[in-house]
């Protein structure tokens, strides 16, 4: 008789036990939970692309496909009109000569613009590299 009161207490207990750690997970939507939208632009979309230089020394730019190496003094704006929009993809490499590293902030402050802000960075290797792909995807490196 012992043992089946000792049972039914333990079942009791485990019933009534509250499953906050539950693993199971139920599908919800993710109106408050989804995070940050990746940037993306529509195929073909004119862009213009706003480079500031956020560090005390000055950055080198290279463009691809035209290959343009472009030097950016500290606190200076360059500007990239891409006619065609995100067709062909567009690649820009961006480095400090004196090896130091580098963090890329994106933003698009309206339809048409993408700002790319370079600024001094402690992370090894750091940012080097803004890819806008044909298909409007936007990318660092």
């Amino acid at each position: 008789m012992s043992r089946l009161i000792s049972a039914t207490l333990i079942a009791t207990a485990l019933l009534l036990t509250p499953t906050n750690n539950s693993p199971v997970t139920l599908a919800q939507t993710c109106a408050s939970h989804c995070g940050v939208r990746p940037l993306q632009f529509k195929p073909g979309q004119y862009i213009r692309l706003q480079i500031v230089n956020r560090t005390p020394r000055i950055l080198k730019l290279e463009k691809f496909p035209e290959m343009r190496r472009i030097s950016l003094e500290p606190g200076k704006e360059y500007i990239v009109d891409q006619q065609n929009g995100t067709e062909p993809n567009l690649s820009l490499l961006f480095w400090d000569d004196t090896g130091r590293s580098l963090q890329a902030n994106v933003s698009k402050p309206n339809l048409a613009t993408l700002r790319l802000e370079l600024r001094p960075s402690n992370k090894f290797p750091g940012d080097r590299s803004l890819y806008i792909l044909n298909d409007g995807q936007i990318n660092v490196f």
